[in-house]
């Protein structure tokens, strides 16, 4: 088993699949090599049919207008970015030079797009079963959220409102520390209420980080 199977947690039986799925549009353009955009379009499916029926079954008293709008916030590319991040895939994504010095490993549309890939070479490795399993596994905190009623809840215009009614002041948020590599960075971020520190919060983006600083001077105040 290769280090890229181990880290993503599945072992091709095809491993041309899996690097293709790895092989971004610059790669193969440098090299002469099939890209990965074939199988990121049948994953987009197959990502849509899993997270679909999982929401239809756990969330049976819904209508479609509220289904519609969770998936959407589950499949969307930020989403896809921090599960890729958390599986390493940034780290085994072939890049052309020129994207690779561009940030390309850290560019949310790049690994959102191999993470859909990806569960497309799966699917068509082991079939729908294995995929659903490995996608469910990897998504099962973000699924937690959704059930929970926190996945669509935006905790810093949350904060916002409740400042501006009672008219207390400015909220801004600053990036305390970061660290980690560029491929896989850890940010701190502090959120201040004029310039009083009224939450301290970290995550693997800025955003995530902004989000859980909110969340922490929501749950202060």
């Amino acid at each position: 088993m290769t280090e890229a199977e181990k880290r993503i947690g599945h072992q091709f039986k095809n491993k041309a699949l899996l690097e293709r799925a790895l092989t971004h549009s610059s790669y193969a353009n440098e090299y002469g090599l099939e890209n990965n955009e074939r199988l990121e379009f049948l994953g987009d499916s197959v990502l849509g049919m899993i997270t679909g029926e999982y929401l239809f079954e756990k969330l049976p008293k819904s209508h479609e207008g509220s289904l519609t709008k969770l998936r959407a916030s589950l499949v969307c590319e930020q989403s896809l970015f921090e599960i890729a991040k958390k599986i390493g895939l940034p780290d085994f994504v072939l890049l052309g030079r020129g994207e690779l010095q561009g940030g390309g490993k850290m560019r949310p549309s790049v690994i959102s797009d191999a993470f859909e890939a990806l569960l497309a070479a799966i699917y068509l490795d082991s079939g729908f079963d294995t995929a659903k399993k490995w996608l469910l596994e990897h998504m099962q905190d973000a699924f937690a959220d959704a059930l929970s009623g926190q996945r669509n809840r935006d905790y810093k215009t949350e904060l916002q409102e409740i400042i501006q009614s009672d008219h207390r002041g400015h909220i801004s948020y600053r990036v305390a520390s970061e660290s980690g590599p560029d491929h896989n960075k850890y940010f701190n971020v502090e959120v201040l209420l004029d310039k009083k520190v009224i939450g301290r919060a970290g995550g693997r983006s800025k955003k995530e980080a902004e989000q859980s600083a909110a969340k922490s001077a929501l749950e202060d105040l």
